[in-house]
């Protein structure tokens, strides 16, 4: 950093996930290098006038990463490609990295109907990304450690992860394609890219479309039973007067809701999990306690689902 006159390196994002600061703690950069520039009235997208300001920061090399579906509500950092591209023009100019986190929102690429253009506009441009980062355990169903890692500079993994000092690990694929000892951190590793092989060639591009769509639905009828009971909260909370269409137009597969009822919503992610038929995960939304369904199976049918969680949740409603 200093031959190359820099005094720090800054992670700009938006309602930053906890592996974001993890990872910068691991690689030595701190937990403190991840500002928050989020927008006051949404808070995960971008405030862009506060973004170019940090971009300037003299001495600072910058590393803009982008919730491509952000972990807790499923909500999209960026909206269609002008916004997008006007953050990749910000980033050339400044000489900043950009990284797509699209764990949850990548396959939002391939739905096609104007049912999910809040989540298509979401997903447009990421092409214009340096590096894309995805988990293949959320919508792709494979075992739980497998993700996958997208760069446009092929040069800087293998200058970053290459093994310089030791012969024998010096492999040389004879078709050109670069040895995984030498595109991550791990040496030894299962072969995690055979289930993803196998499920992408088992459904293609309209299974999975299918797939999604299925989700996306379940999802949206969660929140719409949410959104209509007197016991619940659909968040984050909508503009007053907002349209029930509106509303669920940007519902993608996670539904985050709590009790009106703060004696209830304190313990309602134990209250719902003791079922032992629905199981929901705990989180937190403007440091109150939260609920969040996320909506990954194959094997998802409204039809058969929605009755089982909407008795759950009205049997629970009822819990003094």
């Amino acid at each position: 950093m200093r031959d190359a006159g820099l005094e720090g390196v800054c992670i700009l994002t938006t309602v930053p996930h906890s592996s974001l600061r993890k990872a910068a703690s691991l690689i030595g950069l701190g937990r403190a290098s991840v500002k928050d520039v989020g927008r006051k009235d949404a808070p995960h997208r971008f405030d862009l006038e506060l973004l170019g300001e940090e971009l300037k920061n003299p001495g600072i090399a910058n590393i803009v990463v982008i919730s491509c579906g952000e972990v807790n509500t499923g909500l999209f950092a960026t909206n269609g490609m002008e916004e997008m591209a006007q953050i990749r023009t910000m980033c050339d100019i400044c000489n900043a990295w950009i990284h797509v986190d699209g764990a949850f929102g990548l396959l939002g690429r391939l739905l096609n109907s104007s049912d999910y253009d809040s989540i298509r506009r979401g997903c447009e441009g990421i092409e214009l990304a340096d590096s894309i980062t995805g988990d293949c355990h959320k919508l792709l169903n494979t075992p739980y450690d497998c993700g996958f890692f997208l760069s446009c500079h092929r040069s800087t993994a293998s200058q970053v992860f290459q093994n310089p000092n030791a012969a024998y690990l010096n492999a040389v694929s004879a078709i050109g394609i670069a040895s995984p000892l030498h595109v991550g951190i791990e040496n030894s590793r299962r072969f995690r890219a055979l289930p993803v092989y196998a499920t992408l060639s088992a459904y293609g591009r309209s299974g999975y479309r299918d797939m999604l769509e299925r989700q996306v639905r379940f999802a949206r009828a969660v929140a719409k039973f949410v959104l209509g009971h007197g016991a619940y909260e659909l968040l984050p909370e909508r503009v007053p007067h907002t349209s029930e269409r509106d509303a669920l137009a940007d519902i993608y597969i996670i539904v985050l809701f709590r009790a009106r009822d703060e004696t209830l919503n304190k313990d309602l992610v134990k209250h719902i999990n003791a079922s032992r038929t629905i199981y929901v995960s705990g989180t937190s939304w403007k440091g109150f306690p939260a609920c969040r369904f996320a909506v990954s199976n194959w094997r998802v049918d409204s039809a058969r689902d929605l009755p089982i969680v909407t008795r759950i949740l009205d049997e629970v409603s009822s819990v003094n």
